[in-house]
Formats: C-alpha cells, sequence, structure tokens
C-alpha cells in the first residue's frame, strides 16, 4: 500500500545520520517505496510509480541498483513484494484481475485515508514475472504479504471476515489462519529472523473513532493516522502493544539479531509530513533516532547477512512527490 505519500513535503535536509553510512541512492525519480531483499541479498524488490505509468508495478533490481526491470503484468496496481526462500519466486498483492486499468484513488472528502481496493488480491510468480498461483481469492483486501524464510509461512492483512485482520498461510497459500481478531486494523508485519516473532502496525479504535473506522471500512476505506506497534509470538498470542505516541507509527521490522525494532514515525509532530527512522527495544523503551532527513524516511530493512539498511525516502528529491531507494551500511 502506498503510506502517506501525499501528505509529504520536501523540507530541509540535515547530515547522514551515525548509524548510516556510506548512502547510495538507488533510483532516481519516480514514486519508489516499499524496498525489501532477496534472500541471498544480491536484488531488492519494490514497487515504484515512474514513467507513463498510473501507479504503481513491481520492479526488480541488483542491490546496486543496476538492471531494474518490472516483474508484474502492467495491469491494475500492485503493493506489497516479497521474495520467496528460494530466491526464485516472488509474492505480491495486485488488483489486476479487477481490471487493467488502475482502481480509483480514494475520496479524499473523507479525510487522508487508504483504499482497501477489495480485488487486491496475492499472487506468487516467478522472480521474472510469471504468473503461478493466486494465493488467496476471497471477497475483500487481501495484501500486505511478507514472508518469514526459516519457517517459510507468509503473514499478510485480509479483509475476508469483515474486518482487517492479520492471517499467515504456507507458501503455497494452504493452511490459513487468523491471528488477530481484535476491532481494528492491523497489519505490515513482519517476522523475527528466527520465525518466533511479529511486529505489526495497529489501529483499534474506541468509541466514536470506531464508529468512524468502521464507517470507512464499508466504503473499503481506512485511516492510518494513529497506528501503533505490537510486538506478539508468531502465532499472534502474548501480543502487547509497544509505542503510545497517538500518531502514525508504521513499517515496524526486528534487527538481525532480533533485538531491537526498526521503524517509521512521526512522533515529533502527530500531524506532520516529517516521518524519520527510529531505533527502540522490544519493550518499546531506548528510543533512538536515527534518521534526520527532514522529510520522509520508511520502510526499513536489513539485509541477510545485517551489514545494510535499504529504505525509501525524500531526500534530495528533485519534486514534491519524488521517492527513492536508499541503501546504507550499519554502524551499530
Amino acid at each position: 500500500m502506498r503510506i502517506f505519500i501525499s501528505l509529504l513535503l520536501t523540507l530541509p535536509l540535515l547530515a547522514e545520520p551515525r548509524h548510516l553510512k556510506n548512502l547510495k541512492q538507488l533510483t532516481h525519480g519516480g514514486q519508489n517505496a516499499e524496498a525489501y531483499w532477496a534472500p541471498d541479498g544480491k536484488r531488492i524488490i519494490f514497487q515504484s510509480t515512474r514513467d507513463n505509468l498510473q501507479c504503481d508495478q513491481i520492479f526488480v533490481m541488483n542491490a546496486d541498483g543496476s538492471n531494474q526491470k518490472m516483474v508484474s503484468t502492467g495491469k491494475g496496481r500492485t503493493t506489497c513484494p516479497y521474495f520467496l526462500p528460494d530466491n526464485k519466486h516472488i509474492v505480491y498483492a495486485s488488483t489486476h484481475e479487477g481490471g487493467d486499468a488502475c482502481p480509483a484513488s480514494p475520496d479524499r472528502s473523507k479525510g487522508y485515508v487508504w483504499a482497501v481496493y477489495p480485488t487486491y488480491d496475492i499472487y506468487l510468480a516467478t522472480d521474472d514475472g510469471k504468473i503461478q498461483k493466486k494465493l488467496t481469492d476471497t471477497t475483500g483486501y487481501d495484501a500486505e504479504a511478507t514472508i518469514n524464510w526459516k519457517t517459510k509461512k507468509i503473514v499478510y492483512t485480509s479483509l475476508s471476515t469483515g474486518d482487517l485482520d492479520m492471517w499467515t498461510m504456507n507458501l503455497d497459500g494452504s493452511g490459513k489462519t487468523r491471528i488477530t481478531t481484535g476491532a481494528g486494523y492491523d497489519g505490515g508485519a513482519f517476522f523475527s529472523r528466527d520465525g518466533k516473532k511479529l511486529i505489526w502496525r495497529a489501529n483499534h479504535p474506541t468509541g466514536a473513532d470506531k464508529d468512524r473506522y468502521l464507517a470507512l471500512l464499508k466504503d473499503n476505506l481506512t485511516s492510518p493516522m494513529k497506528m501503533e506497534i505490537i510486538i506478539a509470538d508468531a502465532n499472534g498470542g502474548n501480543a502487547k502493544q509497544i509505542t503510545n505516541y497517538g500518531c502514525a507509527s508504521f513499517a515496524p521490522s526486528f534487527t538481525p539479531d532480533g533485538r531491537k525494532i526498526i521503524f517509521a514515525s512521526n512522533k515529533h509532530n502527530c500531524d506532520g509530513r516529517k516521518f524519520e527512522l527510529f531505533l527502540m527495544n522490544l519493550d518499546g523503551s531506548g528510543l533512538e533516532q536515527v534518521t534526520d532527513y527532514g522529510g520522509f524516511s520508511s520502510f526499513p530493512e536489513f539485509s541477510p547477512d545485517g551489514k545494510t539498511l535499504v529504505f525509501a525516502s525524500d531526500k534530495d528529491s528533485k519534486s514534491r512527490y519524488e521517492f527513492n531507494i536508499f541503501t546504507a551500511e550499519w554502524v551499530k
């Protein structure tokens, strides 16, 4: 899902943060986001709106940014790509079976909202773009899939039971299991590398906020501006909220050793457009700001060897809605 892009403005840029060294910009122009590593660390998969595309399609490139090529159908809207553990297949969500054209943008008269398109389903494809199987086939939104390469489990978000809950399934789409049941949005999940923990973003509203959430959901919309970070066991048990900022905190993932979480947030100004990367302990303590670029930085993920961070940012952008993929060496 394209996150917060229409909210953002390019702001003044500051020095390279101390955790990041040898920053490299891999894409140049367009809207590029949600970049994730291949298991061998040699390639990156990401979503992009560029050139003549009207909405996101899925691309693969080498880890140095070379050989960028589209691997989705070029039809509909796509999101949330991820490599399978064999390094030869990918999953991503797409609306292409619902129509060749990009689905309509959400109605912003209802405020800043995301569209949870009911024609999104998750597909398994080869890494050069040949679709092998449709992994979800229920009424309503199915997207936001990531994979634990060790346990070979997919976690994803689905509206199949009438609420935006998280599910797991096997790589072939079998064994679908609902792992969250509370009213509200749960999504954007990542496993720890050992497959024992999950981290995700959530919005579990109450009172009038819950009424609005349910009303928006009837129109296949949801509001992302109050998201907190949740940690739990891989089956959804022992779930615990570890942020309480009342802001938009999202895109959490684990450090390679599983001892910390890196995520994006506008916690310094909940109504603002500045999203930076932060680091914290598993209980939410020890908060440390990682980036200070002054605009939008998000979707961080560590390389398989743990030495390099990939993320999306509007750093050094030449136009208002330009977002690019960066890598940087991680300095502990």
